[in-house]
């Protein structure tokens, strides 16, 4: 005969030393716009300072989810060694490995991966509502590192990139060249924040910046001063402290038009920009095709931060891990 056992007050197994109960709520970064402007400037400030050499442990005994269905070299990387340098563990997915691709649900499959991870990384190349689905959970934070429309975490890197090198971004003037891409819409919404800055969009006809983020980053430049405007063309190109471009082939999108490259080639990055904005910074998120959005002098060249730009986004990711790891925490 089984001998009945003594009751104990639900959750009391749990209540013993170093174990950690879960939150009831995460932060999750699928949007610039999910960022307070405070949050902005604390995670670009707080990349640099994890690249002066500061230490941090905040996911420790945290578990991180890495799911990539599309290619990547340095998200990937950034966020898995910058899980691991922050303590906690790390899990990777890749484009085949969940049930999703047999039929199951995204909110069934978070709901899972909710109860194991603490952080999801996510690159989709997909709509941003597939992530907002893996985010409607209570448990466990999601992070977009990359969907069709927006990126980020790499506009924050290149904040952190941006204050590494001036040591501010208020006031700077970035010129973008190329087309409007998840890259673009991601650093007109963050740059459109800070006070005085002017960010001057050069895409190609038919490949700009949307109107929403447009409409999006006017909301802020009305409150912050900045000034976010876009042509396309080369025509009379402004003096600038940065020149920005990206590939032309992003992952995960078709062009529409098969002559598209006939359509880009003039917004190529030469030397010749570089003179025409006179000699400002150039940065690229990378990869990059010498030969097509920018040559190999500039890419190679003395004015190039664009490897630097890519050590950040290392950098950045321990910023937006750590901001995640803990939401009842206030540190602005």
């Amino acid at each position: 005969m089984l001998q009945a056992t003594q009751s104990r007050p639900a959750g009391a197994l749990f209540d013993r030393p170093g174990y950690v109960r879960p939150r009831p709520e995460r932060r999750h970064l699928i949007s610039i716009d999910d960022l307070s402007g405070a949050e902005l400037r604390h995670l670009a400030a707080r990349g640099a300072e994890f690249a002066s050499g500061a230490e941090a442990d905040g996911l420790r005994g945290q578990v991180v989810g890495v799911l990539f269905r599309k290619t990547s070299t340095r998200t990937r990387t950034a966020f898995s060694a910058g899980a691991l340098r922050l303590g906690g563990g790390v899990v990777t997915y890749g484009p085949g490995d969940l049930q999703e691709n047999t039929g199951e649900e995204v909110s069934d499959t978070a709901a899972v991966l909710s109860r194991v991870l603490d952080v999801l990384v996510a690159r989709t190349a997909g709509p941003e509502s597939e992530l907002r689905a893996y985010a409607a959970q209570r448990r466990m934070a999601v992070v977009n590192a990359m969907s069709a429309t927006e990126h980020p975490t790499q506009a924050l890197a290149d904040l952190t990139t941006l204050l590494r090198r001036f040591g501010r971004i208020e006031d700077l003037h970035v010129v973008y060249v190329g087309e409007g891409n998840n890259t673009a819409t991601a650093l007109t919404l963050a740059l459109a924040r800070f006070r005085g800055v002017r960010l001057t969009l050069r895409t190609p006809p038919g490949y700009g910046v949307p109107a929403e983020y447009l409409e999006r980053a006017a909301v802020y430049t009305a409150r912050s001063g900045a000034v976010v405007e876009q042509r396309h063309d080369m025509a009379e190109l402004p003096e600038a402290d940065v020149v920005y471009t990206t590939r032309w082939q992003t992952t995960g999108t078709a062009k529409p038009s098969a002559d598209w490259r006939e359509v880009f080639a003039p917004f190529q990055v030469r030397e010749e920009t570089l003179t025409a904005t006179g000699g400002p910074v150039f940065m690229h998120d990378l990869p990059a095709h010498r030969g097509e959005e920018v040559t190999g002098g500039v890419l190679d060249g003395p004015a190039s931060i664009a490897f630097d730009q890519a050590e950040n986004k290392f950098h950045s990711a321990r910023a937006v891990l750590e901001w995640c790891a803990d939401p009842t925490t206030e540190r602005y």
